[in-house]
């Protein structure tokens, strides 16, 4: 299913939401983390402050709508943004991993495998990762489908 084909689904079921909303894919492991997400498993994500800094992606919004995708662009589920922070990368708390809900959900789990996603990522740039950098934590819920199994 398209995003649009989704998207038009979720707006039967809640005319209110809209017209807006992102289409977007994790960018580690997608297919992995979409489905974490269409379970209500994966409740936030976590992304480099760099490129919401450069302008290069709009900040996330409390109330805003996005459609999930896997590696093969299909449309997996809508989530609604909930929350919306920025903190230094080395002061990401438990709370945070956990929803995330990557691995066994540990702090220890979640700062191995983003710092290592992070310094791949800024690397490509041109960028260096570095302990203090602010990464921009959204929490979401999944709204649709209704039933995810």
């Amino acid at each position: 299913m398209t995003h649009q084909e989704l998207w038009a689904a979720y707006q039967t079921v809640n005319p209110e939401a809209g017209g807006g909303y992102e289409a977007w894919a994790y960018g580690a492991d997608p297919d992995a983390l979409a489905e974490l997400t269409r379970t209500g498993v994966k409740t936030a994500t976590a992304s480099a402050g760099v490129w919401y800094e450069s302008g290069e992606e709009p900040m996330p919004r409390v109330g805003e709508y996005s459609v999930v995708l896997n590696s093969r662009e299909e449309a997996v589920c809508v989530i609604r943004t909930t929350k919306v922070y920025a903190v230094p990368f080395d002061q990401v708390g438990a709370g945070q991993a956990y929803r995330e809900g990557e691995g066994d959900r540990s702090l220890a789990y979640w700062r191995k495998v983003h710092e290592d996603f992070f310094r791949a990522e800024l690397a490509q740039a041109g960028l260096e990762f570095s302990p203090d950098m602010p990464v921009v934590c959204e929490e979401f819920e999944m709204v649709y489908p209704l039933n995810p199994d």
